[in-house]
């Protein structure tokens, strides 16, 4: 009954239109104050202890690193290196498109950072070229999604947050599947361009592979720093969000000059602000966690759930149509505060792999933030290409299809997932 109560005044919170950090808060604070006897001293504490954890201390690096890398012209050199590559198959510029998100999302975390970067640059030039609009917004909002799937991804560290799971590990787990949906999805843009006949671009001759690879090399070095660093042991994955930081910000202003010194404070009132955003959401969810587990509700769900005589297979077919579902009305962000603490007793009761749950959340964060009516990067690729949220959502369907098919694949091929950690941590 208490489950019914929490659950319902949260979704009418979240209806009238209230973002969703305040609905969080509000919903624990009135079930507090009017339902249990939780002294007021516990919910403050609460609040303090809850954004403590030394690993929250990535999102605000990775987010600045982000940032720098976004205004500094990394992304730029990154789509001539990736054209000079693959821009002479079918539809070439859009498969540079794509492989070059692959490249800054392994630098920068985000999604929507993701998108804005390559997609700001590379969509004009496919208009110029003769490209459909739509084609080339399809491309890019799903590509954007490997943001958070290749690593280092800010949901990934989210869900270690919530779940105790190691950071390490899911960064690990995150590169093999986020290869391979790079692939499937350049798979399908080849398909569509060569059925279109779209435009391909000459030949790039190996001296021109290899200036722009040089002009690129200094971003693609963040990736080795990042990874490197961490599989080395040298430094944990917050430390290598803070080098990522100082790096991307010396490669952005001393070596392209990209980036004035005096933009360098928007960038950082930028990425506070942003930071701030999320901490406040970490901040709510972490309350509603703490309702959530005081009144035993994952535990009594996780019974009930197994009670039903649910296996592994239907279990996990749940989990996804339950985060696609959530994904139409909330950001990743919450989604993974929210649903993570109250799924992951289920998961571990019936013996799921933690590193495999993590990432069968973040494939289908990825699938909800390219559909209405809340898919981030369809906002953002709508204000870069100036299309309607409708016409960018028949634009993006067969990539969109693409990733659910990757979705089933990775929910029910835990290897996918869990051959390269288990590789290197054995």
């Amino acid at each position: 009954m208490n489950a019914l109560i929490i659950f319902v005044l949260l979704l009418a919170l979240m209806l009238t239109g209230m973002p969703i950090s305040i609905s969080l808060g509000l919903t624990v604070l009135t079930f507090l104050f009017t339902m249990t006897d939780v002294p007021i001293e516990s919910v403050a504490l609460k609040l303090f202890t809850g954004i403590e954890k030394f690993e929250i201390m990535a999102i605000p690096f990775f987010i600045l690193a982000g940032n720098f890398l976004t205004h500094g012209g990394v992304a730029r050199r990154m789509i001539n290196f990736a054209s000079s590559m693959v821009g002479h198959w079918h539809g070439g510029l859009a498969l540079a498109g794509v492989l070059a998100c692959a490249l800054f999302a392994a630098v920068s975390g985000s999604s929507p950072a993701t998108v804005v970067a390559i997609g700001s640059i590379i969509l004009p030039a496919m208009v110029r070229q003769g490209y459909p609009k739509g084609f080339g917004a399809g491309v890019i909002t799903t590509s954007g999604a490997l943001g958070i799937l290749i690593p280092p991804s800010i949901v990934m560290v989210m869900y270690s947050v919530t779940t105790n799971t190691s950071v390490g590990k899911l960064f690990m787990a995150g590169v093999i599947p986020g290869i391979m949906l790079a692939f499937f999805l350049g798979l399908t843009t080849w398909y569509l361009a060569r059925k279109n006949n779209y435009p391909r671009m000459p030949k790039a001759s190996w001296g021109e592979r290899w200036s722009t690879f040089r002009k690129s090399a200094w971003g693609l070095i963040l990736i080795v720093i990042v990874m490197g660093g961490i599989y080395s042991g040298v430094f944990t994955p917050t430390e290598a969000a803070a080098m990522a930081a100082v790096y991307a910000f010396v490669i952005a202003v001393f070596v392209y000059k990209d980036l004035k010194l005096k933009q360098v404070g928007k960038v950082l009132l930028d990425s506070a602000a942003m930071s701030a955003m999320l901490l406040y959401i970490i901040t709510n969810a972490v309350l509603f966690s703490f309702l959530m587990t005081s009144e035993n509700i994952p535990q009594a769900m996780a019974e009930w759930i197994t009670g039903q005589g649910l296996g592994v297979i239907s279990f996990l077919l749940v989990v996804n149509i339950l985060l696609l579902l959530a994904g139409n009305v909330m950001e990743p962000s919450s989604i993974v505060l929210i649903m993570a603490p109250i799924l992951f007793p289920v998961a571990m009761k019936l013996g799921i792999d933690p590193v495999h749950f993590g990432i069968l959340i973040v494939v289908n964060m990825e699938v909800g933030m390219c559909h209405p009516p809340v898919g981030l990067n369809l906002y953002v690729a709508s204000g870069i290409t100036k299309m309607g949220i409708t016409e960018l959502t028949v634009a993006v369907w067969p990539w969109l299809l693409t990733m659910i098919c990757f979705l089933v694949l990775v929910t029910y091929v835990p290897q996918i997932s869990l051959w390269l950690p288990n590789l290197i941590y054995s």
